[in-house]
C-alpha cells in the first residue's frame, strides 16, 4: 500500500483564491508597522518582538501562532494599547495608537465579568461608560445579547452560567462598544474539547453577521487552521514573522474539514514549522496575560 501523498498547503481550491483576492482588494484596518518590543531588566534586556510588519484587512479573521517565547501575548497587549512599543507602530484605520480604546474590543483568556453585576448590567458597562444614558445602554444590551444568544438570561448572575455561556457574555461586552477590531488571546483554551468547538462554530457565526475584523492568539494549530482565512507564524526568541498562510479551505467551515486533506497538509507544515523553532505550542507563552461564545450551526456564506 502506497502512504497517501497530501498537497502542497499553499495550493488554493478556486474558490477559496477567489476569496482570499477579495480580501487583499479591502483596506487595512489594522496595520503593525515594524513593532519591535525590548523589555528592560536590571542586568540585561529581552527582546520580545523584533520588526513584526503585517496588515489585517476588513474583515479579516488572522490567527496568530507560535511556540513559548515567540511573543504572542505581547503582541496582542501592544494590539490592545495594554503594552508600548519600543520601535513601531499601531495604526487602526492609519490613525496611531496610543494607549486603549473602543475601536478594539479585547476577550482576555479568563472570564473577566462583573460578579456584582448580572448579565444586562456587564454588557451595559462598557456603553454606559461612553456616555449613553442607562435606558439606552439596556436596550443596545438586550440587542447584543440576542446576537449571542442569551437574552433570556439577562437577569441572570456570572455564577450562575456555564463557562461558555460567561465567555458569550465577554464576547457581547466587547461588542457592545462597536470596535474595529476585535483581540483574542487564547478565549477558548480553558474550556473543554466539546465546547470549544461549540465556541468556535459561535464566533465565526457572529463575526459573519457583523462588520467585525478579529485577531486570535492561539496555541492550538487545529483551532488556527479552522477558524482563520489567514494565521501568521511568529519565531521565538525574539519573536518575528517567519510566514504567512492562507489557509486553503472554503468558508463556510465546518467540523469534517478537520480531516480533510488541505486541512492536515496545513497542520502538518505548521507541526513542522515549531518543531524546526525547537518548541511546542503546548506550552504557556512567556509573559502571558491573565485577564480574558453556545452551539449555532455554520450557515451559508454571505457576508464573510
Amino acid at each position: 500500500m502506497t502512504e497517501h501523498q497530501l498537497p502542497d498547503y499553499r495550493t488554493l481550491p478556486a474558490d477559496v483564491a477567489e476569496r482570499m483576492d477579495q480580501i487583499r482588494q479591502r483596506e487595512y484596518v489594522l496595520e503593525i508597522d515594524h513593532v519591535g518590543k525590548v523589555f528592560a531588566q536590571k542586568r540585561h534586556q529581552t527582546v520580545a518582538l523584533e520588526d513584526i510588519e503585517f496588515g489585517v484587512h476588513r474583515r479579516e479573521f488572522v490567527c496568530v501562532v507560535g511556540p513559548s517565547g515567540c511573543g504572542k501575548s505581547t503582541l496582542i497587549r501592544i494590539l490592545a494599547g495594554l503594552e508600548e512599543t519600543t520601535t513601531g507602530r499601531i495604526l487602526v484605520d492609519g490613525k496611531p495608537v496610543n494607549g486603549p480604546g473602543p475601536d478594539r474590543g479585547m476577550v482576555f483568556q479568563k472570564y473577566t465579568l462583573f460578579p456584582w453585576l448580572d448579565v444586562c448590567r456587564n454588557v451595559m458597562f462598557g456603553i454606559e461608560m461612553g456616555g449613553t444614558e442607562r435606558a439606552e445602554a439596556r436596550r443596545q444590551a438586550m440587542q447584543w445579547l440576542q446576537v449571542v444568544g442569551l437574552e433570556q438570561f439577562a437577569a441572570s448572575f456570572p455564577h450562575q452560567l456555564s463557562g461558555g455561556m460567561q465567555q458569550r457574555v465577554a464576547i457581547a461586552r466587547a461588542l457592545a462598544a462597536r470596535p474595529r477590531v476585535l483581540l483574542m488571546d487564547e478565549s477558548f483554551s480553558a474550556l473543554d474539547a466539546q465546547t470549544r468547538l461549540k465556541m468556535q462554530n459561535y464566533l465565526m457565526e457572529i463575526w459573519r453577521k457583523i462588520d467585525i475584523t478579529i485577531v486570535f492568539i492561539t496555541h492550538d494549530l487545529d483551532e488556527a487552521i479552522y477558524l482563520a482565512d489567514r494565521i501568521l507564524v511568529l519565531k521565538p526568541r525574539p519573536g518575528r514573522v517567519e510566514e504567512v498562510i492562507e489557509v486553503p479551505l472554503s468558508r463556510p467551515r465546518r467540523a469534517a474539514q478537520m480531516m480533510s486533506d488541505e486541512f492536515l497538509a496545513t497542520k502538518a507544515h505548521l507541526e513542522g514549522l515549531i518543531r524546526s523553532f525547537g518548541g511546542n505550542t503546548e506550552e504557556t507563552d512567556e509573559g502571558a496575560d491573565d485577564f480574558t461564545m453556545p452551539l449555532l450551526t455554520l450557515v451559508t456564506d454571505k457576508a464573510e
